[in-house]
């Protein structure tokens, strides 16, 4: 069985929405005519048609229905994830993991070592270089200033105006 079959077994009307989906013929008469009178009205009509309760799949416990469905899902996953610890699709879920100082162990105690000194190594050299980035910006920063400051100094001086005699 497959697993589409398995999913709406018990609930044969969420497939295609079934037989449920019933069009009065009638509709069909009106969505023709419209469509001959002027397009927009045969559209329109067609858009109601498929967007209204009788041709959708609108029931009073389908929301309910999926959220049980995912529901159970859910629990199937925690129930695997408990049975088969962090092995099953545990990777770095629930807080752990890179950078996260987890300190999960992964039971071997040589990887373990290993790990927290290339993170501890790693987040040294990301200061270092943050650091370094940082007296960069200040170096080109007062370099453009004291450029700045020399071609200040060093620009001619607008003549002084004479002073009155008295």
């Amino acid at each position: 069985m497959s697993t589409a079959e398995r999913m709406y077994e018990n609930y044969p009307r969420e497939r295609w929405c079934g037989p449920s989906v019933r069009i009065h013929p009638a509709w069909i008469v009106l969505l023709i005519l419209g469509f001959i009178v002027w397009w927009p009205v045969g559209l329109a009509i067609l858009a109601f048609t498929f967007w209204s309760r009788k041709m959708s799949c609108h029931s009073g416990d389908h929301w309910e229905r999926k959220m049980q469905r995912l529901e159970e899902k859910l629990a199937h996953v925690r129930e695997l994830r408990e049975r088969f610890g962090g092995a099953f699709g545990g990777g770095n879920w629930g807080g752990g993991g890179w950078g996260g100082g987890s300190g999960r162990s992964s039971g071997n105690h040589a990887f373990d070592e290993y790990r927290a000194e290339t993170l501890r190594r790693l987040e040294e050299e990301q200061r270092e270089f943050k650091d370094f980035l940082n007296r960069l910006r200040f170096a080109k920063d007062k370099t453009e200033f004291d450029q700045f400051m020399a071609e200040r100094r060093n620009r001619p001086q607008p003549p002084e105006p004479p002073q009155p005699q008295s």
